[in-house]
C-alpha cells in the first residue's frame, strides 16, 4: 500500500479531522490559571479517549501539577517519540476577540480560511496534525509504521514544572530515537522549516533602593539619591554604541555561524525592511556588525521588558521614590552559561550602586540554549519529505524564541529533538483572536504522513 492512499485518506477526512480539532479546542485548558484546573483535566481524559481510538494503549499520568498523557505503540524500525501541549495561554484582554476565544469557527480571511480560537496554532492545531497523520496511517494500513511514543504536557504556558520531574522519573520510557516536536512555524509564513537553534532564556528582575520612603522632590530632590536614577543609569550601561552586551563574560561560549549554514541563511533572502516595517520600525538596533537575521537566531540578547517607580498613574505627583524596580531577561546561544551570566549580571549591578543604594534580585528562571545536529539522515528524509508536500524547498532554521523541551530531551533522555512546525508569523499566537490557517492544518497533517514514511 503506497503514501498515496494515506493522503488521499487525509484529504477525504478533513471535515472530521477539523470537527475534532474544533471540539478540543472548546476546553478551556488554560494552565496558569487555578480556576481552569478541572477543564485541563478534561483535555487531558479528550485525548486520552482520541488516542484510545486509534487503538493506542494511553492514559492520564497524574503530577503535582496538571496531568501528562502518555501513549505507547510497539513496532518494528525507530522509536518515534511526539511531544505536544494541551494547555493554553490566558485570553485577557476579552474585549480584543472578535468572538469567544473557546467558541472556535472557520473563519473565511483574505489570506484563506482560519481556523480562529486560542489555542488553534499554540498549540492543539499542532499537535493534532500528527495525530491526525497517525489516524489516516492506521485506516490505510491497520498498524502505525513504527514504535510510537506520544507525549502531551499541560503545562507548557506556565513554565513546565512538573516537566523534569516527570522525564527524570520516566527516563527509561520515554527514551527515543528521535523526538519529534510541532511547536514552531514556517520561515516568513511559507517555507517549510525544521528548527536547529533555539536560544536558551535567563529572566531578572531587581529593586533597587535607595531612600527608606517616598520623599518629597521639593524637599530632598538634588541631595537624596533617587533609585531611578540609579536604576536607569544601570540599565542604560548593559550595551555599548556597537549594540554589544557589557555583563563580563557575557560572550563566552558564544560560538561563530558555521560557514554552511550562514549560506543557508543567506539563501532565504529574509528582508529586515518589511520585517521591521510589519510593527513600524526601520532601524536594526542590536549588535552592528551583524545581520538581522544572525541577531534573531543565532546571537544573544539583552532587554529590558518592564521598568516602574514611583508615581505612574493619571495626573502628576512630585514624588521622589523609595524603590525601582525591572525585568530584565538574556536570550542565550551556544554553550553560554545561564548561572554565571546570572551571577556576572548581579556583580555588575552591585558594583554600579552609589552609597545609600541597596539592590534586591529575583530570579525568574534560567536555561541554556539547544542546538541540533543534522548529521543524522533522518533529517534529511524529513526535509526531503517538508519539500515534496509543500512544494518549496525546506529549510534548517534557528528560532529566536526558547523552547525549553528541546534541551530536555537531549540532557534527561539523550534523545535527539527535531523541531516541525507549521504556524505561519500571523497566527496571532499569545494574542486576541489566535489563528491557525486551514491550509497549515491541512497540509501539516499530509506532512507528518510523508516524514513517517521517509523515516520508516
Amino acid at each position: 500500500m503506497t503514501l498515496d492512499a494515506v493522503l488521499a485518506r487525509i484529504d477525504a477526512d478533513l471535515p472530521q479531522a477539523t470537527d475534532r480539532l474544533l471540539e478540543l479546542l472548546r476546553i478551556p485548558s488554560i494552565s496558569t490559571d487555578p480556576a481552569f484546573k478541572d477543564h485541563c483535566q478534561t483535555a487531558a481524559d479528550w485525548l486520552v479517549a482520541d488516542l484510545q481510538s486509534l487503538g493506542v494503549p494511553a492514559e492520564k499520568r497524574e503530577t503535582p501539577g496538571h496531568p501528562m498523557v502518555v501513549g505507547h505503540v510497539e513496532g518494528d524500525g525507530p522509536h518515534l517519540l511526539f511531544y505536544g501541549h494541551y494547555d493554553v495561554q490566558p485570553v485577557d484582554p476579552l474585549e480584543l476577540w472578535d468572538r469567544d476565544p473557546f467558541d472556535p469557527q472557520i473563519e473565511d480571511t483574505a489570506k484563506g480560511p482560519v481556523i480562529r480560537g486560542r489555542g488553534s496554532s499554540d498549540d492543539k492545531g499542532q499537535l493534532m496534525t500528527f495525530v491526525e497523520a497517525c489516524r489516516a496511517w492506521k485506516a490505510e494500513h491497520g498498524t502505525l509504521p513504527c514504535r510510537i511514543t506520544f507525549f502531551f504536557e499541560g503545562e507548557e504556558e506556565s513554565g513546565s514544572p512538573s516537566l523534569v520531574p516527570f522525564m527524570e522519573e520516566n527516563a527509561a520510557e520515554l527514551k527515543s530515537d528521535l523526538a519529534l516536536i510541532c511547536d514552531t512555524g514556517m520561515f516568513e509564513s511559507r517555507v517549510p522549516s525544521i528548527v536547529t537553534m533555539l536560544r536558551g532564556l535567563l529572566g531578572e528582575e531587581l529593586t533597587i533602593t535607595a531612600p527608606d520612603k517616598d520623599l518629597h522632590s521639593g524637599m530632598y530632590g538634588g541631595v537624596a539619591m533617587n533609585p531611578i536614577r540609579v536604576l536607569s543609569k544601570v540599565l542604560a550601561s548593559l550595551h555599548d554604541d556597537a549594540g554589544r552586551i557589557t555583563v563580563p563574560g557575557f560572550y563566552d561560549g558564544v560560538p561563530e555561524l558555521p560557514d554552511d549554514i550562514r549560506s543557508q541563511w543567506q539563501g532565504l533572502a529574509f528582508d529586515h525592511g518589511t520585517f521591521l516595517g510589519d510593527v513600524g520600525l526601520s532601524a536594526p538596533a542590536g549588535e552592528t556588525d551583524r545581520t538581522p537575521i544572525e541577531m534573531i537566531w543565532s546571537r544573544p540578547t539583552c532587554d529590558v521588558n518592564g521598568i516602574w517607580g514611583g508615581y505612574t498613574g493619571d495626573g502628576f505627583k512630585t514624588v521622589l521614590p523609595s524603590k525601582a524596580h525591572a525585568k530584565v531577561s538574556f536570550r542565550l546561544v551556544g554553550d553560554q552559561d545561564p548561572l554565571k551570566i546570572r551571577q556576572s549580571f548581579r556583580q555588575m549591578v552591585r558594583d554600579a550602586l552609589p552609597p545609600d543604594c541597596e539592590v534586591e534580585f529575583k530570579d525568574h528562571g534560567a536555561g541554556q540554549a539547544s542546538v541540533t545536529e543534522t548529521t543524522d539522515p533522518a533529517f534529511e528524509a524529513a526535509r526531503t519529505a517538508l519539500s515534496n508536500e509543500w512544494g518549496i524547498p525546506a529549510a534548517y532554521v534557528g528560532c529566536g524564541g526558547s523552547i525549553p523541551i528541546a534541551g530536555h530531551f537531549q540532557d534527561i533522555l539523550g534523545t535527539t529533538p527535531m523541531l516541525v512546525g507549521f504556524g505561519k508569523d500571523d497566527d496571532q499566537i499569545h494574542s486576541p483572536n489566535e489563528k491557525y490557517d486551514m491550509e497549515s492544518f491541512h497540509k501539516g497533517i499530509r506532512s507528518w504522513a510523508r516524514i513517517l514514511d521517509a523515516l520508516t
